[in-house]
Protein backbone atom coordinates (compact mmCIF):
# COMPACT_ATOMS: atom_id res chain seq x y z
CA UNK A 1 0.00 0.00 0.00
CA UNK A 2 2.86 2.57 0.89
CA UNK A 3 4.79 2.05 -2.64
CA UNK A 4 1.00 3.07 -4.66
CA UNK A 5 1.12 5.82 -1.95
CA UNK A 6 4.62 6.99 -3.08
CA UNK A 7 3.87 6.55 -7.03
CA UNK A 8 0.74 8.56 -6.64
CA UNK A 9 3.06 11.26 -4.80
CA UNK A 10 5.84 11.44 -7.30
CA UNK A 11 2.97 11.09 -10.11
CA UNK A 12 1.07 14.40 -8.31
CA UNK A 13 4.73 15.99 -8.17
CA UNK A 14 5.64 15.57 -12.10
CA UNK A 15 2.16 17.03 -12.47
CA UNK A 16 2.56 20.31 -10.31
CA UNK A 17 6.02 20.66 -12.12
CA UNK A 18 4.52 20.93 -15.32
CA UNK A 19 1.81 23.34 -14.51
CA UNK A 20 4.81 25.59 -13.02
CA UNK A 21 6.72 25.38 -15.81
CA UNK A 22 3.52 25.99 -17.86
CA UNK A 23 3.17 29.25 -16.14
CA UNK A 24 6.46 30.24 -16.55
CA UNK A 25 6.33 29.98 -20.02
CA UNK A 26 3.19 31.63 -19.91
CA UNK A 27 4.96 34.52 -17.80
CA UNK A 28 7.72 34.29 -19.95
CA UNK A 29 5.99 34.65 -23.16
CA UNK A 30 4.08 38.05 -21.60
CA UNK A 31 7.04 39.54 -20.55
CA UNK A 32 8.57 39.15 -24.33
CA UNK A 33 5.60 40.84 -25.65
CA UNK A 34 5.55 43.80 -23.04
CA UNK A 35 8.61 44.19 -21.13
CA UNK A 36 7.53 45.78 -18.20
CA UNK A 37 9.30 45.31 -14.56
CA UNK A 38 6.54 43.65 -13.33
CA UNK A 39 6.16 41.17 -15.70
CA UNK A 40 9.80 40.64 -15.59
CA UNK A 41 9.38 40.26 -11.89
CA UNK A 42 6.63 37.60 -12.59
CA UNK A 43 8.54 35.57 -14.94
CA UNK A 44 11.42 35.45 -12.27
CA UNK A 45 9.26 34.24 -9.37
CA UNK A 46 7.45 31.74 -11.59
CA UNK A 47 10.99 30.49 -12.28
CA UNK A 48 12.05 30.09 -9.27
CA UNK A 49 8.98 27.94 -8.17
CA UNK A 50 9.63 25.74 -10.66
CA UNK A 51 13.22 25.25 -9.47
CA UNK A 52 11.85 25.08 -6.18
CA UNK A 53 9.47 22.48 -7.68
CA UNK A 54 12.22 20.51 -10.02
CA UNK A 55 14.00 19.87 -6.23
CA UNK A 56 10.76 19.07 -4.52
CA UNK A 57 10.74 16.28 -7.35
CA UNK A 58 14.45 14.90 -6.82
CA UNK A 59 13.69 15.35 -2.80
CA UNK A 60 10.97 12.92 -3.19
CA UNK A 61 11.96 10.39 -5.64
CA UNK A 62 15.26 10.09 -3.62
CA UNK A 63 13.16 9.21 -0.29
CA UNK A 64 10.87 6.56 -2.30
CA UNK A 65 14.27 4.62 -3.13
CA UNK A 66 15.81 3.96 -0.01
CA UNK A 67 16.62 6.01 3.21
CA UNK A 68 19.63 8.77 2.45
CA UNK A 69 19.67 10.91 5.91
CA UNK A 70 21.25 13.43 6.29
CA UNK A 71 21.21 14.73 3.12
CA UNK A 72 17.39 13.90 2.65
CA UNK A 73 17.54 16.92 5.23
CA UNK A 74 19.85 19.13 3.08
CA UNK A 75 17.52 18.57 0.17
CA UNK A 76 14.52 19.53 2.13
CA UNK A 77 16.51 22.62 3.21
CA UNK A 78 17.81 23.73 -0.18
CA UNK A 79 14.17 23.24 -1.75
CA UNK A 80 12.96 25.78 0.58
CA UNK A 81 14.75 28.91 -0.85
CA UNK A 82 13.32 28.67 -4.49
CA UNK A 83 10.19 29.36 -3.11
CA UNK A 84 10.70 32.37 -0.88
CA UNK A 85 12.71 33.86 -3.54
CA UNK A 86 9.99 32.71 -6.35
CA UNK A 87 7.07 34.31 -3.69
CA UNK A 88 9.07 37.65 -3.36
CA UNK A 89 9.64 38.15 -6.30
CA UNK A 90 6.29 37.24 -7.44
CA UNK A 91 4.77 39.48 -4.29
CA UNK A 92 7.59 42.57 -5.77
CA UNK A 93 5.66 42.60 -9.33
CA UNK A 94 2.07 42.68 -7.66
CA UNK A 95 3.28 45.45 -5.25
CA UNK A 96 6.16 47.75 -7.25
Amino acid sequence: MVDVLQIVLVFMRLVLFGLSLGLTVISFQAYTQQQSDRLQYAFIGFAFISMGIAVTNLTTQLSVAGDVGAELAYFQIAETVPFIVGFAMIYVSLYR
